[in-house]
């Protein structure tokens, strides 16, 4: 009697060489639970400042609404620093990748977003380890799909060496899980997570979330990390920072569609507040909030079917995100145990004044791994 062939490698001979836009993806969660978790957050205690009530990061693109919106906003001509941080990543990633060519790594990418710099890294990965594996990890199936077509269709990545993974890596336990799934995968191969695009300051405990993903990583395994960086810290570059978001309507559409397809609350764009702040005299703090701001109470209805009382004045918070200092990120990278093997980084260049905003680019090794020597550490952090 022969052995039966497993549905996956049917799936991989079926699904090569075709022109159907098929992508499969691994589901590591109960969509119900996440949906639940959203309802609670909306019925966090009043805030007049965004600490109340809020829309936690994974959140801000979960289904096919925000993520339709996302598309649209880095598409927008008129979102510069998007388009500024696309064109900085391509020189930044010249000058990090001497350090991944005789690796023969296989790619995680934590938030696949749009998908373009994912494609760049890709091209040159191959090139060291035609065998290797794509492995785009993210809370939002949607995203899974729309990222995934630049990387895979653009490049003609092999469909059969990808796998798309459903899961919020914020979580710990998910993290974990991951870790270990992705070691009995690629055995002891190294793996190249990345966390790009400024995700790390979308989240509230930006120092959580960089240990858990610095946890999963094997001694030779290595974590390609870009943040938003700033050179003053004073509240005129907060409320600068702010300002940047505030520029494009197409970004307003984006933070406020998580809202607008969860609740029955009617989304005014006036009501939405970009609020810039310092945040422990290390790095810019940017909160976008939405205000009831008018003189009654509003009710907001929940996908529960219950409805939240959202008194004169409450805020939802919407997005949460920041620029980074060389201190604070020394601090964050110390207290995870990681080790700069790299860092790059620019000044925007979109604006005639002097901009004291720009993007980091940090190649990080974990504690116990060969390249990562203090030494190297300091260099790093004294340019």
């Amino acid at each position: 009697m022969t052995e039966p062939v497993h549905v996956i490698r049917r799936l991989e001979k079926a699904l090569t060489d075709h022109d159907f836009t098929w992508s499969l993806v691994l589901t590591g969660e109960d969509q119900t639970d996440k949906l639940a978790t959203l309802t609670a957050d909306l019925r966090g205690p009043v805030s007049t400042t965004g600490d109340g009530k809020q829309i936690t990061s994974g959140f801000s693109y979960w289904g096919i609404g925000p993520t339709i919106a996302w598309a649209n906003a880095t598409s927008d001509p008129f979102y510069l620093v998007m388009k500024a941080g696309t064109e900085s990543f391509l020189r930044h990633w010249r000058k990090v990748r001497p350090h991944l060519d005789k690796g023969g790594y296989h790619f995680v990418s934590l938030g696949i977003g749009t998908g373009v710099k994912d494609r760049t890294i890709l091209e040159d990965l191959r090139r060291s380890n035609p065998n290797m594996f794509y492995v785009p990890v993210d809370m939002s199936s949607e995203m899974l799909r729309l990222g995934t077509v630049e990387p895979v269709r653009s490049a003609r990545f092999p469909i059969e060496q990808v796998l798309p993974v459903q899961l919020d890596f914020s979580l710990a336990h998910n993290m974990k899980e991951l870790g270990q799934m992705l070691g009995r995968l690629v055995d002891d191969e190294p793996l190249l997570y990345t966390l790009t695009g400024n995700t790390l300051a979308n989240f509230e405990d930006d120092e959580d979330l960089l240990r858990l993903i610095a946890q999963a990583l094997r001694p030779q395994d290595r974590l390609l990390l870009e943040v938003a960086s700033t050179t003053r810290l004073d509240q005129a570059s907060a409320d600068a920072a702010a300002d940047e978001y505030h520029q494009t309507r197409a970004f307003a559409e984006f933070v406020t569609s998580a809202l607008r397809y969860n609740t029955d609350l009617k989304i005014e764009n006036e009501r939405v507040k970009f609020v810039g702040e310092i945040e422990d005299d290390d790095a810019l703090l940017v909160k976008i909030l939405w205000q009831n701001d008018t003189d009654a109470e509003i009710r907001m209805g929940l996908p529960d079917h219950t409805e939240v009382p959202l008194p004169v004045g409450d805020t939802i918070r919407l997005y949460t995100t920041r620029k980074y200092s060389t201190a604070r990120l020394k601090r964050l990278t110390t207290a995870c145990k990681l080790t700069p093997v790299e860092a790059i980084q620019s000044q925007f260049r979109y604006q005639r004044r002097p901009n004291p905003f720009g993007l980091e680019l940090l190649l990080l090794a974990p504690e116990g791994a060969e390249e990562a020597d203090h030494t190297l550490a300091d260099d790093i952090w004294a340019r």
